[in-house]
């Protein structure tokens, strides 16, 4: 809120260089702002009573965008990538998955890991079970069980994240 839409009987009022000026009517802090040839702006509209500044408006959002857009900067995306394998998979194959699950956990996403079941497969789901337990085993070093193996429908999936 600014300058006229601000309805309070009383305001606690910072002045232009930070300074408190006490807690006065809104009028007045009303007119002390036009005095400066600023704006009066509303900072914390919870407190009691409301506390107030005298600001360039314009400055104050252009400041508040600049500061988002750094919190966004700093920010990462933890992506969820999934590694998907058979349960009669070779050697060789599950080592070229453990190696680009590594690669996805150093770059810091999570890695979902699904063993999906196809046909006279999903009578044996639980005897291939070794396979992501050897999986997870495999990456101990660098990959902590974020989600314990669960069976979901027609695969088994468990979910790997980066040890801290």
């Amino acid at each position: 809120m600014i300058n006229e839409q601000i309805r309070d009987r009383e305001i606690r009022l910072i002045g232009v260089n930070g300074e408190q000026l006490g807690i006065m009517s809104a009028r007045e802090a009303m007119k002390l702002a036009e005095e400066a040839e600023l704006d009066l702006v509303k900072i914390a509209p919870t407190a009691k009573p409301p506390v107030c500044k005298i600001i360039d408006y314009g400055k104050y959002r252009y400041e508040l965008a600049r500061k988002e857009k750094e919190a966004k900067k700093k920010q990462k995306v933890v992506e969820v990538k999934e590694i998907r394998m058979s349960p009669n998979i070779e050697s060789n194959d599950l080592n070229t998955k453990m190696n680009a699950a590594k690669k996805f956990l150093e770059k810091g996403n999570k890695v979902k890991v699904t063993l999906r079941f196809r046909g006279r497969e999903m009578a044996h789901m639980q005897s291939s079970r070794h396979i992501l337990d050897d999986f997870a085993e495999s990456l101990s070093d660098t990959a902590v069980i974020e989600k314990a193996p669960k069976v979901e429908g027609r695969s088994i999936s468990m979910v790997l994240a980066e040890k801290k």
